[in-house]
């Protein structure tokens, strides 16, 4: 592996005589007789004094500052707690290596709440060890920890520097992934799907499976019962009720192609409680039986289907990623925001808030096993018993009463209609949700005209509906649905909605069908502009894996809106990307898509035009995509940011990073009163080295990965602010408690 055999290249010894560490592993030795063999001032100072702390942190911090006050830029950065704009603009590798240095320094001893370990905290002492290791002292750092060690040292003496990939390299990384719609990956689809039919006819016939509306009549031939199977495969419905809920169905529908081990694990899932709901469609996106090539590269969605080892083991003591997510009606959340039930609506910022209606929406089409509302499938309140999530009489009651919310609050002018999964609900539910949300949005309309200038509430001006239908179940999205979502907007945008958006969740560019491409061709001709939202995996941030899923949704009209970095704690931790990562993508892989923000006119103005307008703008531009997403992590009470700086390290080698709120956006009052938010990673970036190596990447050019300890949230793309009014609105706030 390389993080072994890069080191076994090396003259690690120093003075073994001298350098006290024979009681350290192998690996570790090597470690830090690389480390101090690089930076003699290092191990001068660690060496000179055995009995005083403080001393060795003194005159760590007086050699850095001695080359930071050479800086200014630099300096006035690490000073400066705003964050300054354009930082890799500004600072060399050895500013960012100092500033990490430094604040090691600024935060030694200092302890933390570690989620990752069921809450127990964790004392951030990156120079103690290293000094404890000179000396003898034992001490519990791993390998992980001296190896992240040493690449911050070898950024700060100038052996490791950055090396932007040009976009020839990035457009050949690209080139790995295939996608859904390549004619090799289509043929590979037609086979699993005969294979699935033929199992589920063999499931019907064996009376394995009953379902009332899926019988096969009296004497059929099996060509005949195929056919009606081909026929079924083309309907939502099917596809819900055949869904696999067990391990043992998934395997037989792979045609038993799942390993020994896996089953094992899934066998462990079933029993601790967390749900299957796998439908054939989206099974049959998964690779069996494929060339070697094409080994890994549907790992995206494997990841996305089989649980990890940790979360079998989590579950049941996962905890709420989002604090906003503990609601008690009356009461403020996290953001100070206060609201009227326990799950129906949640907010963050003062202008939108989330509606998850009481209808088959709080269900979805598959479980994702990295969901950011795990947590709510933990406690039964999200689940897959499509019939008892049906609407009731009482549900159309608290409707307008929870609608009432949005109208009568000052700043809300955004509504995010999620779950779940919007789609699931069915027509005539989703098309009573919109008619509600219509009055509700007219009404507040209608009570602005009696508002003086200045005092005027914010009013609806966008209506969103969160989906991941397009990719698990295409099917849905039928022209019924399409002249529903026609009609809303045709009505709506006469009251003064301005911005209809589906949001979904491409994940790989496999993902991209036919089949999928076709729904969200119907989605743009209604007229809603279709967004992506991208969970950066581990298996989805590979080099050029996400730039990939960017070319491939702007082909059939999708444009990207974030790239997220994995909630949660250890439940996620196999899918878990260190956030260095996520800030490398951005500079090294995203950048070839840049244009300029001008541009966003011509995509706003006419949406069911997307793929033709997308197309002519790269030719024009000459990029392989349109770099309109952020890369941001979702902060609990803080929201989207990526704007951090690494304070520490725990003792087996995670990252300690400490995030500021985005700026440049509207939040809750109390964002601004509260401390900088902390959050100690899953993994280290060995760790998920490692993974990638296992997946057969080439690690070794990831080696930049080291440099990126500090983040910088990119400015949001044009296209998705707000309109602005003809009216001035209140600065006032309701619903608020802080």
């Amino acid at each position: 592996m390389f993080y072994i055999n890069r080191l076994d290249k090396e003259e690690h010894r120093y003075d073994k005589e001298d350098v006290n560490i024979h009681y350290l592993g192998r690996e570790t030795r090597k470690l830090l007789s690389v480390l101090f063999k690089e930076n003699h001032w290092l191990y001068r100072i660690l060496k000179s004094t055995s009995d005083d702390f403080t001393v060795v942190k003194k005159e760590i911090r007086k050699e850095v500052m001695g080359y930071l006050n050479s800086r200014p830029e630099a300096l006035d950065y690490f000073n400066n707690d705003s964050f300054k704009p354009g930082i890799y603009n500004v600072l060399t590798v050895k500013d960012i290596a100092a500033i990490r240095i430094l604040d090691y320094l600024n935060h030694e001893d200092e302890e933390y709440k570690d989620l990752n370990l069921k809450g127990l905290y964790v004392k951030n002492r990156p120079f103690y060890q290293l000094w404890r290791a000179v000396h003898g002292g034992g001490g519990n750092a791993t390998s992980d920890f001296y190896r992240d060690m040493l690449y911050l040292f070898r950024q700060y003496n100038g052996k490791l520097q950055l090396r932007k990939p040009d976009k020839e390299e990035v457009e050949q990384w690209m080139q790995r992934f295939p996608s859904g719609l390549d004619d090799e990956i289509i043929e590979i689809r037609k086979k699993n799907k005969d294979r699935i039919i033929r199992a589920i006819i063999g499931l019907i016939d064996s009376g394995d499976i009953l379902r009332p509306d899926y019988r096969f009549a009296e004497g059929m031939s099996f060509e005949e019962k195929y056919n009606k199977v081909l026929e079924w495969w083309d309907t939502k419905k099917f596809h819900l009720q055949f869904a696999a809920r067990s391990p043992e169905r998934i395997n037989k529908l792979l045609g038993r192609k799942v390993d020994h081990e896996t089953m094992k694990l899934l066998f462990k899932a079933q029993d601790s409680g967390i749900p299957f709901f796998v439908n054939p469609y989206y099974l049959s996106l998964l690779h069996v039986d494929v060339p070697e090539k094409l080994k890994n590269t549907d790992r995206a969605i494997y990841d996305y289907v089989f649980v990890s080892r940790e979360l079998v083991e989590e579950f049941g003591e996962i905890v709420a990623w989002e604090k906003e997510d503990r609601v008690k009606p009356g009461k403020p959340n996290a953001a100070g925001w206060i609201l009227p039930s326990y799950y129906n609506i949640h907010r963050r910022y003062p202008e939108v808030a989330i509606l998850i209606p009481d209808t088959i929406g709080r269900a979805c089409g598959g479980l994702c096993v990295s969901c950011q509302r795990m947590y709510d499938f933990q406690r039964g309140h999200l689940n897959f018993d499509l019939e008892e999530l049906r609407a009731t009489g009482s549900w159309w009651e608290r409707l307008p009463k929870l609608l009432s919310y949005f109208e009568k609050d000052a700043q809300l002018r955004d509504i995010l209609i999620t779950g779940g999964d919007a789609l699931m609900s069915s027509d005539n539910s989703l098309k009573r949700i919109l008619n509600e949300v219509y009055l509700m949005a007219e009404r507040k309309k209608r009570a602005n005209e009696s508002r003086p200038e200045g005092e005027k509430y914010a009013e609806m001006v966008r209506v969103r509906l969160g989906t991941r239908l397009p990719v698990y179940l295409p099917q849905r999205i039928t022209p019924k649905l399409t002249r529903i979502l026609r009609d809303f907007r045709r009505k709506a945008h006469k009251i003064g909605i301005r911005q209809f958006i589906i949001q979904t969740h491409f994940e790989s560019p496999l993902e991209v069908t036919p089949e999928a491409a076709e729904a969200v061709k119907r989605l743009i001709s209604a007229g809603w502009l279709v967004t992506n939202q991208l969970v950066f995996t581990a298996a989805a941030s590979r080099r050029g894996h996400a730039a990939k899923l960017r070319k491939i949704l702007n082909d059939i009209g999708v444009i990207t809106y974030y790239t997220f970095s994995v909630k949660g704690y250890k439940e996620n931790k196999h899918n878990f990307t260190p956030n260095a990562r996520t800030v490398q993508e951005c500079v090294e892989e995203k950048y070839i898509g840049n244009i300029s923000h001008d541009i966003y006119k011509k995509l706003s103005s006419r949406p069911e035009r997307m793929i033709e307008t997308m197309k002519k703008i790269r030719e024009r531009e000459g990029v392989p995509f349109l770099a309109t997403d952020r890369n941001v992590m979702n902060l609990p009470a803080v929201g989207k940011s990526l704007s951090f700086r690494t304070i520490g390290i725990t003792a087996d080698g995670r990252r300690i990073l400490q995030f500021d709120y985005d700026h440049s956006r509207p939040h809750s009052p109390i964002t601004k009163r509260k401390n900088k938010v902390v959050i100690i990673e899953s993994k280290s970036l060995t760790e998920y080295l490692r993974q990638l190596e296992e997946m057969g990447e080439d690690v070794d050019g990831y080696e930049a990965l080291w440099v990126y300890s500090m983040g910088q949230t990119e400015p949001r793309f044009p296209l998705f602010e707000y309109p602005p009014y003809d009216f001035e609105i209140t600065k006032q706030y309701t619903n608020l408690n802080v």
